[in-house]
């Protein structure tokens, strides 16, 4: 199927059932279908075209569900943002990804997309993109506070484009709309540099979410709370497309606040909270703090980011005696193509990322009914390992993107001859098919030769009494080559741990090449991440170089 054809569905089984739950009002599988069709028809009238690239800048509110759908419905292709981006980033993905026509927030936050959009393009309300990104035709703006800036293209007017040609037009469209076409271009989060544009196609997505309803035992109706961004696979496929398999609905947090979202699971009758420990742990918490009406919640997913091996049982004594679930995927895998079954033990959550995503129908059988398979090779000279060993995990099957959008060179780099593609990941799987992820390629070091895995060194420092979360990246250093520098954010921040203590304590249980060399503290706050909750290690590698000044090794 295609991303829309999925949605009307699950509106033909489910009508009067809620897809969406605000604080404001409930919004049906009907009403969601009505309103993305409604919106498409104004795409149509705007001059959008199959195979065009549609961008949308827009949190979590109930318009990016029907935005996402109507662009799926009219064979364009999605491009949703990061709306943390700021002018030039912005102009940057909407200027590669080539797209005609621009969605987007008038503001979040702090940040103000018009005026940005001002310096990125003068006179963009008339002109589009003008002559800096000469392909954007038109750009229509969703305020959520209903301050329209004068002379702009709402919404509301998007959908009053919508001509009785155009639903005809539309009609035709979702009749040979083929799933093999692409419908999104995500972008990377950006943890190791500038956002690449990964391809999805309809039916890597649609495959990818009855797959995730399938293995984690979705039961009909199933409420799924969360405040990751739906631009992100996480939100947009394990959340929303993966409800729509079962008839659930999904309670979407426009802004985090770990009180406001415990609110939000009593008042909504959420059964799964889904975060990544950015989320998981501020929760835990507050749980501490505060009593919270949590007895609906039957499920916890946590992935995405590195969390103490404590999580666990801080779940369970947050939540009670709830099934939990964590993963390994990526953008480029559509997901997660390795997740925990809802039975698995402690011993499971606590040493893997689960087994590799068995997907029932949605399965290739050339895998067994996997979605995906992987591969571990070794890390220099790219030969097949037996199951268990560690190296560089490469995959490949139906889920996996065909590459990064007009980026030939990254796509060719990204797979070996035979098709295979290359994660950047290390890990091991075992002939179980339990996957284990246990570094980045990219953030791994060479201390005098020998490969460090910073994954390795921030397991020990968890051990630490005085250790909340352990961050380790490289330095450069002229006779070692590479060094590493361990960030420490306190379990009590007017009692941190030693310095030198935590190098001892590292020196009591790694080989000598591994120690940090340096140890800096930081608070939560000054962690730089993404927006789901990945660690970025190469701006610690930048902050660390700034902190240590004269001390940083040469």
């Amino acid at each position: 199927m295609t991303v829309s054809q999925a949605l009307d569905a699950a509106a033909e089984r489910h009508p009067e059932q809620p897809l969406v739950i605000t604080d404001e009002r409930e919004h049906t599988y009907a009403g969601i279908r009505q309103w993305s069709r409604d919106i498409a028809a104004g795409l149509i009238a705007n001059g959008i075209e199959p195979g065009d690239h549609v961008a949308m800048v827009m949190a979590n509110y109930p318009e990016f569900v029907a935005v996402k759908f109507a662009i799926a419905r009219v064979g364009a292709v999605c491009v949703p943002i990061n709306y943390l981006f700021r002018g030039p980033e912005l102009g940057y993905v909407i200027d590669q990804s080539d797209a005609k026509l621009l969605i987007t927030m008038d503001r979040y936050r702090d940040l103000n997309y018009l005026e940005s959009l001002d310096g990125i393009a003068p006179g963009w309300e008339a002109d589009g993109g003008g002559v800096t990104i000469p392909q954007l035709r038109t750009i229509v703006v969703f305020s959520p506070d209903g301050e329209d800036r004068p002379g702009t293209t709402t919404l509301a007017d998007l959908v009053a484009a919508g001509t009785g040609e155009a639903r005809t037009e539309l009609s035709r469209r979702e009749r040979v709309l083929e799933p093999t076409t692409y419908s999104d271009i995500l972008y990377t989060s950006g943890t190791t540099g500038r956002p690449k544009g990964v391809l999805l196609t309809h039916d890597q997505v649609v495959r990818m979410a009855y797959a995730a309803a399938y293995q984690r035992a979705l039961e009909d109706g199933r409420r799924l709370g969360f405040p990751m961004p739906m631009y992100h696979v996480f939100g947009y496929l394990e959340c929303l497309m993966a409800a729509t398999f079962v008839g659930g609905a999904i309670v979407p947090r426009v802004v985090f606040d770990a009180k406001d979202m415990l609110s939000a699971i009593a008042r909504h009758r959420v059964n799964e909270v889904v975060g990544v420990p950015a989320v998981t742990l501020p929760l835990l918490a507050e749980l501490q703090r505060g009593e919270y009406d949590c007895s609906t919640v039957h499920t916890v997913f946590s992935s995405g980011g590195a969390a103490p091996p404590t999580i666990w049982g801080d779940i369970r004594t947050g939540f009670g005696d709830v099934e939990m679930t964590t993963g390994y995927g990526m953008t480029e895998t559509t997901a997660a193509t390795a997740c925990t079954m809802p039975e698995a033990d402690n011993e499971v959550l606590r040493t893997t990322n689960g087994r590799l995503r068995f997907a029932g129908a949605a399965g290739d059988p050339a895998l067994g009914g996997m979605i995906a398979t992987y591969k571990a090779v070794d890390l220099d000279t790219d030969e097949d390992l037996p199951p268990g060993e560690e190296g560089h995990l490469l995959a490949r099957g139906p889920v996996i993107t065909h590459g990064y959008y007009n980026k030939p060179e990254e796509t060719r780099l990204a797979f070996t001859p035979d098709g295979w593609f290359r994660t950047g990941d290390i890990g091991t799987i075992d002939a179980e098919g339990n996957l284990k992820l246990t570094g980045r390629l990219k953030e791994s070091f060479r201390v005098g030769g020998e490969m460090v895995m910073p994954k390795e060194i921030e397991n020990v420092l968890a051990l630490h009494p005085g250790v909340a979360e352990a961050h380790v990246c490289g330095l450069p250093h002229q006779r070692m080559g590479e060094v590493g520098c361990a960030w420490i954010i306190p379990r009590d921040a007017d009692d941190p741990p030693d310095r030198d203590e935590l190098v001892q304590f590292c020196a009591a249980r790694l080989a000598r090449f591994k120690v940090p060399r340096h140890v800096i503290l930081m608070s939560s706050e000054e962690l730089p991440v993404t927006v789901t909750g990945r660690v970025q290690k190469f701006r610690l590698t930048e902050m660390a170089k700034e902190r240590l000044g004269e001390r940083a090794p040469a």
